[in-house]
C-alpha cells in the first residue's frame, strides 16, 4: 500500500511558532465532536484550538480537547498524532483541555464518533509537524529532503550517518512555513497505532488522585442537593421547610426554576421539572439528612392538549396498553419497497411477532454532580459533561452572562452512556450558586439520579414476514414506536435485501423525560430485529447465521432501493468471522447459544453468548464478540470497551427496567433496580476484530445492541421459549 498524500488548505494549519525557551508549537484546528460541521471538509476557516509541542529536550506534548469518561480518548487520540509524528510513546505527555467556547465549535464526546472524526485531521497534524522537522534537518545538513528519515523522535541521514533528535531542530522547524502537502504513513509502517498503550491517567486513577467533581473542593464552598417532585406530570406549588431550617449545618432552603419559562430549549436541554427545591448546607451528610424532612406540596398533572403531554399520571401498565393499541393503528410510512401489501395478501404463511422493552436508567457509577462559582461578571464550573458547548448556550441565557465569561473545567466522568450529554445538573448548580452568591457543589444522591428521568424510552416493535408456498421470504414489514419516541431505523438491514419491504413508525407523548442511552434506539431495535430473524430462520428451517448471510448476499448482488446505510460485504464479514470463531469455541454443558449482528455508529458488530440456568436464574457462561471498526487504534482499550459493552448489554437485557405508578418511578436504587453483579459477568470473553485498512469508526456503542439479541436467542436455544418482553429474567418468572 502506498503512503497517503494529503492536502489541507493552509487555513487549517495556520501557525507554527517558537515555544518560550525554544522548541516548536504547531497549532491546528481539531474539529472535535460529531456535529454536522465535522462532516464538511476541514478547510473551512476556524479558530486554531489544538497543538503539538516539541520541547528542546525532546519531550512531546499533545493536546486532547475531547471530554473523557472512560472510553480512553485521552490516550487513543494522541496515539494517532504520535504515530504520524513518529515519536516514542514514552516521550509523550497529554494535556486535557477544558472547555473554551471561543476555540471549540463542537467539543463533544458521544455517538462513538471521536476517533472517526479526528482520524484525518490528527494524522495530518502529526505528519505536518514531522515534515517541518525533516525540512529543518535537511537545511542544517544541506541534503535533499527525501534523504531524511525519522524514527522514535529522531532524524537520520543514513548516507552520512548523521542523527539529530527532534528537540535539537525544533526551534529551527518553528521558523519554516507550514507545508501544504504532506505524506502520511502507510498502515504497514504503523508502530503505535494498533498496539496496546496504557491509559495515560491510570496512575492517577489507581492512586485515587482527584479527577472527579466529587473530589473537588474550594474555599468557602457549600454543598447543595435537590428535591424534585416524586411524580412525573406534577409540579411543586409550595414547600414546608420549617423542620429543615432547624437542622444543624443547613444554610438555606428555596426553590429554583432551572430554565426560565420563555426559554427556547436546544437539543440537549432536558429538564424533568419546571421547579425543584434546593437545600444548601455545610456538608453532604447534613444536607442528606435535611432532604428527608423537607415536605413538598404538589400540583396535579400539568400536561394538557396544548403542550402535547398527557393530562393523567402515567403507569407502566397503561404504557404497555397504549403501545399495544398504537401498534394496531395506522402509522407513518418511512420506507416502502416493491408491493408489500400484495406480498402479504398472497402469502402462504405470515409470521408476526411483537417485542417490547421498558424505560431504562443510565446508572452511571459516579452520581451526577457539579461545582459552580457564579459571580456578577463571570462563572466558573467544574463539571462532568459530554457536550459543554451546548450547555454553555443554556448557561449564558439563564445566568445573563456572555458565553465568553463562562468557563467550564472538564472533570473526568465516572461513566456517561449518554446521560452526561445533558447538562441539567450544570445549570442547576450555576443557578444555585448565583442565588446564594457563593461557590457550591451540587450532589445528587443515587435516588435523585434514578428517579429524575432522562431515561432510555420504552419501546415496542411488531415484525411480520410473508412466506410463499415454497417457504421463501417474499415480504417484510416492521412497525415500531415508543414512549415518547420511535427506535425505527428504516434504512438498516434487512432493508435492501427484500423485494417487498415496509417500515412504519409511531410515538406516544409522555411527561417522562428521555434522552440518549448507549446506542440510542439501536439498543432496542437490534434485539427485536435479531430475535425475529432467528425465529424466522427457525420457521424456514435454516441456520440463523446462514440465513443472514443469504440476505446479505442478496443485498450485495441485487440491492433493493438506494438508501441502504450498510455495506453488505462488511456486514457479512463480521457474521462469517463470528461463525468461524464459534466453530472453535466449545459450548459448556447444559447451556444455550445465541448469536446476533448489527450495524450502527458506522461499525459492524456481532455477538455470541452461551447461557445456562442455575437456581432458576439465567447466567452467561461465556461470550464472543466480532467487530469491524476499521483500523483499531489501541488494541487493549478496544477490547476493554467491547467487554464492557457485552456485560452492559447482558445486564440490561436480563434485568434492566424502570416501572411507574401514577407517575412515580418505583425503582430508586440498586436494591430495587437490578444491575448485573460482578460474579454474573461471563467468566470468559473473546473479542476479535476484522483486520482491514479502512478508516477507524466507533467502538463504545456498536456492540451493545446485538448483545441483547444474542441473549434472547440463547435463552430460546436453552429453554425452547421465545422471549418478547425485556427484561427477560422477570418475564420468565425469576427473581429480579
Amino acid at each position: 500500500m502506498k503512503a497517503d498524500k494529503t492536502t489541507l488548505d493552509r487555513r487549517s494549519f495556520l501557525k507554527a511558532a517558537l515555544l518560550a525557551g525554544g522548541g516548536l508549537i504547531l497549532r491546528f484546528n481539531w474539529p472535535v465532536g460529531n456535529a454536522v460541521a465535522a462532516e464538511k471538509d476541514h478547510t473551512a476557516p476556524a479558530t486554531l484550538n489544538s497543538y503539538i509541542k516539541i520541547h528542546p529536550d525532546g519531550r512531546v506534548t499533545l493536546f486532547n480537547p475531547n471530554p473523557e469518561f472512560g472510553q480512553n480518548v485521552k490516550t487513543s487520540l494522541p496515539m494517532i498524532l504520535a504515530e504520524e509524528l513518529d515519536v516514542s510513546w514514552d516521550s509523550v505527555q497529554v494535556e486535557q483541555a477544558d472547555f473554551f467556547p471561543e476555540h471549540f465549535e463542537r467539543q463533544f464526546t458521544g455517538g462513538s464518533q471521536s476517533i472517526r472524526r479526528a482520524w484525518p485531521i490528527l494524522r495530518t497534524a502529526g505528519a505536518t509537524a514531522r515534515q517541518m522537522l525533516m525540512l529543518a534537518a535537511a537545511q542544517r545538513w544541506s541534503v535533499p529532503l527525501d534523504e531524511i528519515s525519522t524514527a522514535t523522535g529522531s532524524l537520520y541521514h543514513k548516507q552520512s550517518n548523521l542523527k539529530l533528535s527532534y528537540g535539537e531542530v525544533a526551534s529551527a522547524a518553528a521558523q519554516i512555513p507550514v507545508p501544504k502537502n504532506v505524506r502520511l504513513k502507510t498502515v504497514a509502517d504503523f508502530k503505535i497505532i494498533g498496539s496496546s498503550k496504557r491509559n495515560v491517567e491510570i496512575d492517577n486513577i489507581v492512586t485515587g488522585k482527584p479527577l472527579f467533581t466529587s473530589d473537588y473542593k474550594k474555599e468557602g464552598m457549600l454543598i447543595a442537593m435537590i428535591v424534585h417532585p416524586a411524580s412525573f406530570g406534577r409540579e411543586i406549588t409550595s414547600i414546608d421547610d420549617r423542620a429543615v431550617r432547624q437542622m444543624p449545618g443547613i444554610k438555606d432552603v428555596f426553590t429554583i426554576e432551572p430554565l426560565l419559562r420563555d426559554y427556547k430549549k436546544n437539543g440537549f436541554d432536558v429538564f424533568s421539572y419546571g421547579q425543584i427545591a434546593v437545600i444548601v448546607g455545610n456538608s453532604t451528610w447534613e444536607v442528606m439528612q435535611a432532604k428527608k424532612k423537607l415536605i413538598l406540596q404538589l400540583s396535579g398533572p400539568t400536561g394538557n392538549a396544548q403542550n402535547g403531554k398527557p393530562d393523567f399520571l402515567e403507569s407502566t401498565g397503561r404504557h404497555y396498553a397504549a403501545m399495544e393499541q398504537a401498534s394496531t393503528q395506522p402509522a407513518q410510512v418511512k420506507r416502502r419497497d416493491g408491493d408489500p401489501e400484495s406480498a402479504f395478501k398472497t402469502a402462504a404463511r405470515i409470521i408476526e411477532r411483537t417485542y417490547t422493552a421498558p424505560f431504562l436508567v443510565h446508572n452511571t457509577m459516579e452520581p451526577v454532580s457539579c461545582f459552580a462559582d457564579v459571580r456578577a461578571d463571570h462563572a466558573e464550573l467544574y463539571a462532568p459533561i459530554q457536550a459543554p458547548e451546548f450547555i454553555t448556550k443554556t448557561l449564558s441565557a439563564r445566568l445573563g452572562l456572555p458565553k465568553e465569561k463562562i468557563k467550564i473545567n472538564l472533570a473526568r466522568m465516572g461513566g456517561g452512556f449518554g446521560l452526561r450529554a445533558y447538562g441539567h445538573h450544570v445549570v442547576e448548580a450555576a443557578v444555585i450558586s448565583q442565588k446564594i452568591q457563593a461557590p457550591v457543589k451540587l450532589m445528587y444522591t443515587r435516588e435523585d439520579e434514578t428517579t429524575y428521568g432522562i431515561y432510555r424510552p420504552s419501546y415496542s416493535a411488531t415484525y411480520r414476514a410473508a412466506l410463499d408456498e415454497n417457504n421463501q421470504l417474499i415480504g417484510f414489514h416492521i412497525k415500531a414506536g415508543g414512549i415518547p419516541e420511535s427506535p425505527l431505523h428504516e434504512n438498516r438491514f434487512p432493508a435492501g435485501a427484500i423485494e417487498n419491504y415496509l417500515a412504519e413508525t409511531w410515538s406516544i407523548p409522555s411527561a417522562i423525560t428521555v434522552g440518549a442511552f448507549r446506542a440510542p434506539g439501536s439498543n432496542f431495535i437490534a434485539c427485536a430485529e435479531q430475535s425475529f430473524l432467528d425465529e424466522l430462520a427457525y420457521e424456514m428451517k435454516k441456520d440463523p447465521l446462514d440465513f443472514r448471510l443469504e440476505l446479505l448476499k442478496r443485498a450485495k448482488e441485487r440491492p433493493v432501493g438506494q438508501r441502504n446505510d450498510y455495506d453488505a460485504d462488511r456486514y457479512a464479514g463480521v457474521i462469517q468471522l463470528l461463525k468461524d470463531k464459534a466453530a472453535n469455541l466449545a459450548r459448556p454443558a447444559r447451556t444455550g447459544r445465541g448469536t446476533a449482528a448489527y450495524f450502527c455508529h458506522n461499525t459492524y458488530a456481532a455477538a455470541l453468548v452461551d447461557i445456562g440456568v442455575k437456581n432458576n436464574e439465567p447466567y452467561v457462561t461465556q461470550a464472543l464478540a466480532v467487530m469491524d471498526c476499521g483500523i483499531v487504534i489501541n488494541k487493549d482499550a478496544a477490547i476493554n470497551m467491547a467487554e464492557g459493552a457485552l456485560i452492559d448489554g447482558i445486564g440490561n437485557a436480563l434485568y434492566g427496567e424502570q416501572l411507574f405508578k401514577d407517575g412515580v418511578p418505583l425503582k430508586s436504587n440498586f436494591n430495587t433496580y437490578r444491575m448485573i453483579r460482578m460474579h454474573e459477568a461471563p467468566a470468559k470473553i473473546e473479542v476479535h476484530f476484522v483486520e482491514n485498512q479502512d478508516n477507524p469508526t466507533g467502538m463504545g456503542e456498536p456492540l451493545f445492541p446485538p448483545t441483547f439479541g444474542a441473549v434472547a436467542n440463547a435463552l430460546f436455544d436453552h429453554t425452547g421459549k421465545r422471549y418478547y418482553r425485556q427484561p427477560f429474567v422477570k418475564q420468565s418468572g425469576e427473581k429480579s
